[in-house]
């Protein structure tokens, strides 16, 4: 559990930017951070994966591997994003033929335009974020740390991160993330805190959402017996409920989420038997719920 213990922030004799700071990441979070422009966001992020220090007071229980992904990345470097991508893999521990498949899958998902070949000095703002997302998940993440990931990327690239968001909970990692869109914060964040005069205080989620915005679904082990791997279901973003009995998930998703959970149970070896509205009597959450773990 990463944890922020009274940390305080001020830029020499400047006003304080955050002020007594308390907060708990554990894993399986997805955490949006929120607030005005120059309320401190990006300062508590820069502290949260030790690129600042506080002022005063502590973090304590950061983990060794974190993804990091600044608001503007700057990619003025002749060379390639893939090979970009191999030497980043390499300094982080990978092998050069780990790295650089690691780095060509993450980019093909990413769709990005040109593909590993393009330079980096000719990327648009949303391609080199791109890089700069797949740069931050060569390693598993064991905490992902997202400045206003969305901004600038593509409609198609917005499903991909949310699916990578939802792959890292899904690990047991966890991930902070700030924008300024309410939208994307109450329903892609477990829990929301918002930064108001440098002091932080939570705000609540997606998990108070109404039940009218939520589909069911049930997975099912596939008939080929191949057995599936197991997932932290809770975890996932959108995933407010889920129970399990005889081998068979149900879960209960919010709408928006809903595509984001489905890939990632695809992906994990996982069978779809039904996707409903609650309510409908096709796929009822049990009265006897309990938490997949």
């Amino acid at each position: 559990m990463l944890r922020c213990e009274s940390v305080s922030k001020r830029y020499g004799r400047g006003s304080w930017v955050l002020q007594d700071v308390d907060l708990e990441v554990s894993g399986g979070d997805v955490l949006a951070v929120v607030g005005a422009n120059g309320s401190g966001k990006s300062t508590l992020l820069r502290i949260l994966v030790g690129l600042s220090r506080p002022t005063s007071g502590q973090v304590a229980g950061r983990p060794r591997h974190i993804g990091w992904v600044p608001d503007r990345f700057t990619a003025h470097e002749r060379i390639s994003a893939l090979s970009y991508l191999t030497h980043m893999g390499r300094i982080r521990g990978l092998s050069g033929a780990a790295a650089r498949t690691r780095a060509g899958h993450l980019l093909d998902r990413l769709a990005l335009v040109g593909g590993g070949d393009a330079s980096l000095r000719t990327l648009s703002k949303g391609n080199a974020q791109k890089v700069a997302l797949a740069q931050a998940l060569l390693v598993e993440p064991e905490l992902l740390v997202l400045d206003e990931p969305w901004s600038g990327l593509d409609a198609s690239a917005h499903g991909v991160l949310a699916e990578f968001i939802a792959e890292v909970a899904a690990g047991g990692g966890a991930v902070v993330f700030t924008d300024h869109r309410e939208a994307i914060t109450e329903t892609r964040a477990t829990g929301v805190h918002a930064i108001d005069d440098g002091r932080v205080s939570p705000r609540g989620g997606q998990r108070s959402a109404g039940r009218d915005a939520e589909v069911e679904l049930t997975l099912t082990a596939p008939v080929t017996g191949v057995r599936p791997r197991e997932v932290n279901w809770s975890a996932l973003p959108g995933v407010t409920e889920a129970a399990s009995r005889d081998g068979v998930i149900v879960l209960r998703v919010g709408r928006e989420h809903s595509d984001a959970v489905l890939l990632t149970a695809l992906r994990q070896g996982w069978s779809v038997e039904s996707l409903t509205r609650p309510g409908t009597g096709h796929a009822s959450l049990w009265d006897t719920r309990r938490a997949v773990r």
